[in-house]
């Protein structure tokens, strides 16, 4: 890494683009050299729990696997160098007139809004110091072939317009999350927040799972979005601002173990 340079590791992934009534998308932020402290802590966790299968929301309400995910929640509200950040849409709410019609660009515009809005908030807590972004996401849904060379071109320009300057986001790339254990653990904290905004926790170990969640940020259920400084869990409903009623409730978070004055060393 080069001095004084920030090198950030960005792992996405997205839920309920098969046609429910919301859509999101989920990313994990980590400083790049912390690559090798994530693998091991999490495979530290592993043979903990005898946990050999892919990280997931869907296998998180298994019995024999609640310990691992319950822990596995500690663990990532423990350090304070892991954040997550999300953004969750009511597709009835969107406004294809926007979108030339097309849902597809709607979700893929709302997933560059995602990712460019938390580049432009790190570089403005950062203001003295060159940063780097290099993201990784899960297959972006999208029919569009190239939808991952698109999000980095016009991301990327999006933050030149606003902040000048050299391409921030260096490298994007698409993995299968079966390799990327980041890409994992986002997938289990946005199928919590995802379960609860869906409204269609099928088992009672899944509700106490999401709530186990909602418990760090000191809340009941996470069926609530944060005010937009929060930099642990960041949870951003996409409000149609000339609607009158917002339907979720913003809400105060209460960390349980709160962040440093700066977070994500």
């Amino acid at each position: 890494m080069a001095k004084g340079k920030l090198i950030w590791h960005i792992a996405c992934d997205e839920s309920g683009i098969d046609g429910q009534v919301y859509y999101g998308f989920g990313s994990l932020w980590m400083k790049y050299q912390r690559r090798g402290d994530f693998a091991r802590i999490i495979r530290e966790l592993r043979e903990k729990h005898r946990y050999i299968n892919e990280i997931k929301w869907q296998r998180a309400h298994q019995k024999n696997n609640i310990a691992f995910y319950k822990e596995l929640a500690d663990v990532f509200f423990k350090h304070a160098w892991l954040a997550f950040h999300f953004i969750v849409i009511r597709k009835g709410l969107v406004d294809k007139s926007f979108n030339e019609g097309d849902y597809d660009l709607a979700m893929r515009k709302h997933f560059t809004t995602l990712i460019s809005s938390k580049i432009k908030a790190v570089k403005k807590a950062h203001p003295n110091q060159q940063s780097e972004f290099r993201v990784e996401v899960d297959p972006l849904p999208s029919r569009y072939d190239k939808a991952d060379e698109a999000f980095h071109t016009i991301a990327n320009n999006i933050l030149k317009q606003e902040l000048g300057g050299d391409a921030l986001i260096q490298t994007v790339v698409t993995k299968d999350s079966k390799d990327s254990q980041q890409i994992q653990l986002a997938d289990f904290l946005l199928g919590a927040v995802m379960s609860a905004f869906q409204g269609k926790v099928t088992s009672d170990r899944k509700r106490d799972m999401a709530n186990h969640i909602a418990s760090y940020l000191g809340w009941d259920s996470l069926q609530h979005d944060t005010w937009y400084h929060e930099r642990k869990f960041n949870i951003w409903y996409f409000h149609d601002v000339r609607r009158e009623r917002r339907e979720i409730h913003t809400k105060n978070v209460e960390l349980k173990y709160p962040l440093p004055t700066k977070s994500l060393k």
